[in-house]
C-alpha cells in the first residue's frame, strides 16, 4: 500500500519546526579539522515519531503520543576511532519547538537556531558547535517534496554550513572548524520493507553540494539534487552507483556494508569515487542497524579533476546475529545496570 500525501508548499521558519507526522528528523553531519590538521567528523540527529503508528516493534508499546530519540557520533579520521551514542528516549524541555526559530533542548543536548534563520548551535556529549549557512535551502526535487514510489516525504537540506566550535576527545575539548550539512525530513509513513537506502551528502571544491540517493529494495528510486555556488538548484533521476571496495563486516551484528562507490551523474558530466576514512561506523537502534560516516571524494567534472568531502548513510543491510546476542554484548560492554536504570527512569517520567 503506497503511503502518499498531498503536497503543501514549504514556508520558513514555520517548516523548520515539528510537524504532526508519523516520523520526522533533524539531521546534521560535518567534517572538521583542528589547527594542526587533525581530521574529525560528526553526526547529530534528533528524531520525533508516533510510536503506535511508525510500526517499529520495540517502540509500539511506549505509552506516549510523540516519542523523541537521538543518535550521534564522533570520528577520529586520522586514528580510525569512532564513538557513538543512541538515546532511545529523550526528554525535551517544555519550551522546545515553541519559539519562532528552531529551538529544542533535550537531556544534555540542544539544537538551537541562534539570532538568524538557518544558523545553529548544536551541543551533545561529543560536540559544541556553531553553524552558519552560506546558502539558501536546497528543496529536494525542486520543491522540498519527493515521491519515492511507495511513499512521499517532505525534504530540504542546508548544504553549506560553516562550522566552528569544540569537540571532546578523551575528556579534552579541541577547537575545530569545518563544513556541515543539515537534512530535515518528515513523512506520514510507517517503517516499511522498502526502507533501504544508499545516501550521500557531497560537498565539492567547485561549490557544488549534492544529495544523491538510491532508495528502495524491490522497487528502486534514484535521485540527486544539487545546489551550485551561486544558489542555483538542479535535479536529476539519471544517477548510477557502482559498488567498489572496501566493505565492512560488523562483529556486533554480522551485517555487511558496501562502503566504496563510483557515482555517475551523466546529466552533469560528473563522475566521483568515494571511499570511507573509517570502516567500523555501525549504529544500532533496536532491530534497526545502519552505517554512517564521512567519505573522501575524488573525481572528474567535464573531464577535469575535482575533489571534496561527504557522508554516506547505508540503511537496510540485514543483521545476521540475534538481537538477544547483540544487546547482551552491548550491555556487557556499556554496563547493563546503568543503562537499565536510565531507561526505566525515563519511562517513569513519561508516564
Amino acid at each position: 500500500m503506497p503511503y502518499k500525501e498531498k503536497f503543501k508548499p514549504l514556508k520558513f521558519p514555520q517548516d523548520e519546526q515539528k510537524h504532526d507526522h508519523i516520523i520526522e528528523w533533524w539531521y546534521f553531519n560535518g567534517n572538521l579539522k583542528t589547527k594542526d590538521g587533525q581530521s574529525f567528523s560528526y553526526m547529530n540527529t534528533l528524531f520525533a515519531t508516533k510510536p503506535k503508528l511508525v510500526k517499529i516493534p520495540f517502540l509500539q508499546n511506549i505509552p506516549v503520543k510523540t516519542l523523541f530519540f537521538s543518535h550521534y557520533l564522533l570520528s577520529d579520521n586520522n586514528n580510525h576511532k569512532f564513538w557513538e551514542k543512541v538515546n532511545p528516549l529523550c526528554l525535551l524541555d517544555h519550551n522546545s519547538f515553541s519559539k519562532p526559530l528552531l529551538w529544542a533542548s533535550y537531556d544534555n543536548s540542544c539544537l538551537i537556531e541562534e539570532e538568524k534563520l538557518f544558523n545553529f548551535h548544536i551541543v551533545n556529549d561529543f560536540v559544541d558547535l556553531n553553524l552558519k549557512t552560506a546558502k539558501k535551502p536546497l528543496l529536494i526535487d525542486g520543491k522540498g517534496f519527493i515521491d519515492l514510489g511507495v511513499k512521499t516525504t517532505y525534504y530540504y537540506s542546508l548544504t553549506h554550513l560553516h562550522t566552528s566550535g569544540l569537540i571532546k576527545i578523551k575528556n579534552k575539548w579541541l577547537s575545530v572548524t569545518g563544513l556541515s550539512w543539515m537534512d530535515h525530513q518528515w513523512a506520514q509513513t510507517p517503517l516499511t520493507k522498502d526502507d533501504k537506502w544508499t545516501w550521500f551528502s557531497l560537498q565539492l571544491n567547485n561549490g557544488w553540494d549534492i544529495m544523491a540517493v538510491v532508495y528502495g529494495d524491490e522497487k528502486k528510486t534514484s535521485h540527486a539534487s544539487m545546489m551550485d555556488k551561486n544558489n542555483r538548484a538542479r535535479t536529476t533521476s539519471n544517477l548510477f552507483f557502482k559498488e567498489l571496495s572496501p566493505q565492512y563486516s560488523s562483529k556486533e551484528t554480522g551485517a555487511v556494508y558496501k562502503l566504496g562507490y563510483e557515482i555517475f551523474l551523466p546529466d552533469w558530466n560528473l563522475k566521483l569515487t568515494v571511499k570511507p576514512y573509517n570502516k567500523a561506523q555501525e549504529m544500532i537502534f533496536g532491530n534497526i542497524n545502519y552505517w554512517e560516516g564521512c567519505m573522501d571524494v575524488q573525481g572528474e567534472l567535464n573531464n577535469k579533476k575535482i575533489s571534496g568531502q561527504g557522508f554516506l548513510e547505508l540503511v537496510g543491510s540485514p543483521m545476521k546475529k540475534s538481537l538477544a546476542k547483540i544487546y547482551l554484548n552491548k550491555f556487557q560492554k556499556s554496563g547493563f545496570k546503568d543503562l537499565k536504570a536510565e531507561v526505566l527512569e525515563k519511562i517513569k517520567i513519561y508516564r
